[in-house]
């Protein structure tokens, strides 16, 4: 070989960039470990190596990945608020804590950093050492946002330039409460936009950080040139080489772009090694999300520091309201497609509480159950992890033919795991989920007669749904409208004290044609 051939070859070995993602998404405010129903977990079972994740592992996760690269970044696709009472606490506070101590380089905004309007997550975004991103909204008519949050960065890693693009859902002022002044946009186009700005600036390595779920993601790295890496997350998708029953493989490939997720609630940390070329184009991208079990120690100084977090809030959660005689299943795969045993006590618990108001129908949204309840003592503190909004009934009348809009919307997102699946009681009906829309809903039964269009209908939901929440519009302008009933959870533990041992189940009331 002659030497210019070696000065080539040597040439090209150099030019080759090697970065490792680290990553997370949809933590939901679980810093104590969780179980595998991704609810709370006893001292008991974390001892015994039964429990996974939690602030902890983590922390002892991520410094040995670290250790295991000499280059890195370390980001989260959104959705750090909501899920537990750490969050009904603390808000944001915890979360930029934790985050600023395990040193995140950047995070892109989900929906549920919107649940408390503006202000909360302005208080985040000051709080955190890292640029909160967000490409598809203009913020510029919201005062306390404008500024705060940019669309896109570049930092520097291992001598070269990262640009990082923040992405959010489109429909996020229909799924939480950005206020009137946040308008989201097309993800295709903001981010397209971005990777023109960011390769105008001699930026060749792109990485877009997005809580859109993954076929958004799909369709982003179809239809845009100069993505490299999508960091995902907002349908909890488990991407995996190894493990039965996850969605695809990781990393997906859509061309040259490489699209990966880890699950939810600090279960995984995803670790993805991406080769780059000279002319910043993916050359290889493998790795695989690292499950955060009783293998993985936990950090002793962030261990106790968040059972000093936890301290106020034992009290509320440890008060035992009833008894389950088997596991109550509320898991997001199950609950957003197919009527699940959570969606039926949730109804029915509603419907129980305002029957003797005229009421003859409930409505739940299937993403607003957020666990599963294992069998045994059910405390309020897995009621909330369950139902952690803080919202509120609703009593409202409508039309059947608004009734037949509404069950048409609720299952119209099936395919994404769209949180607006809708779970009932007082109504049966059946789902053809292959059908044009408009005509996926079929006999809509109410207490064992076909639904009359013309009829008014007395109807119970929570507040969320009733005023528009995940595409429910049709019950905005609802007549006799009364948003301000009890909470859902506390509506929920009284039912299932009163029914206690509660026994789950189904029943058939929606149906799935083949």
């Amino acid at each position: 070989m002659t030497t210019a051939a070696i000065a080539l070859i040597a040439g090209a070995a150099q030019a080759e960039y090697s970065l490792t993602i680290l990553h997370t998404n949809d933590f939901h405010a679980r810093f104590e470990p969780i179980s595998k129903y991704d609810s709370g977990c006893s001292a008991e079972d974390n001892t015994a190596g039964e429990c996974f994740g939690g602030s902890a592992r983590l922390m002892t996760a991520i410094g040995e990945a670290k250790a295991r690269t000499n280059n890195y970044i370390l980001v989260d696709g959104g959705d750090q608020f909501q899920g537990t009472l750490f969050y009904t606490y603390y808000k944001g506070k915890l979360a930029a804590e934790m985050m600023n101590q395990m040193g995140y380089d950047a995070m892109t905004v989900g929906n549920h950093e919107f649940d408390d309007g503006p202000e909360v997550l302005r208080g985040f975004v000051d709080a955190v050492q890292f640029p909160v991103l967000m490409s598809n909204a203009d913020l510029s008519g919201e005062a306390l946002l404008s500024g705060a949050i940019q669309k896109s960065v570049v930092i520097e890693r291992g001598g070269e330039k990262l640009g990082l693009i923040g992405l959010t859902p489109q429909d996020t002022d229909e799924l939480a409460s950005p206020g009137p002044n946040v308008i989201f946009t097309d993800p295709v186009d903001a981010v397209q936009a971005e990777v023109d700005k960011l390769t105008a600036e001699g930026v060749n390595k792109i990485i877009v950080l997005s809580h859109s779920g993954l076929n958004v993601d799909k369709r982003v790295a179809e239809n845009t040139t100069g993505v490299d890496v999508i960091v995902g997350g907002h349908d909890n998708s488990l991407l995996s080489n190894t493990i039965e029953g996850a969605k695809g493989p990781y990393p997906v490939m859509v061309g040259n772009t490489a699209i990966v997720q880890a699950y939810a609630y600090g279960k995984f940390l995803g670790e993805l090694n991406v080769t780059f070329d000279d002319a910043g184009v993916v050359t290889a991208a493998v790795g695989e999300p690292i499950l955060m079990d009783g293998g993985v120690a936990e950090e002793e100084a962030t261990k106790a520091r968040i059972a000093e977090a936890a301290a106020p809030l034992d009290e509320i959660r440890n008060k035992v309201v009833a008894e389950a005689a088997e596991a109550i299943i509320g898991s997001k795969d199950v609950c957003r497609a197919v009527e699940c045993p959570m969606g039926n006590l949730v109804a029915d618990a509603m419907l129980a509480r305002v029957k003797d108001q005229g009421i003859e129908i409930a409505i739940a949204n299937g993403g607003g159950l957020r666990a599963s309840i294992d069998a045994g003592p059910v405390t309020m503190g897995e009621v909330l992890t369950v139902l952690p909004f803080q919202n509120t009934l609703s009593t409202f009348q409508v039309t059947g033919a608004t009734i037949v809009e509404a069950l048409e919307n609720g299952v119209s997102q099936i395919a994404d795991g769209g949180g607006r699946f809708p779970q009932v009681a007082g109504i049966s009906f059946t789902v053809s989920a292959g059908a044009e829309p408009g005509s996926r809903i079929s006999d809509v039964m109410v207490r064992d007669a076909p639904i009359d269009p013309a009829k008014v209908y007395g109807v119970v939901s929570n507040n969320f749904v009733r005023n528009g929440g995940d595409g429910y519009k049709m019950f905005v302008d609802a007549m006799n409208a009364y948003d301000f009933g009890p909470d859902l959870a506390d509506v929920t533990a009284e039912f299932l004290a009163a029914n206690a041992p509660y026994t789950p189940y189904t029943d058939g009331r929606i149906k799935m044609a083949e």
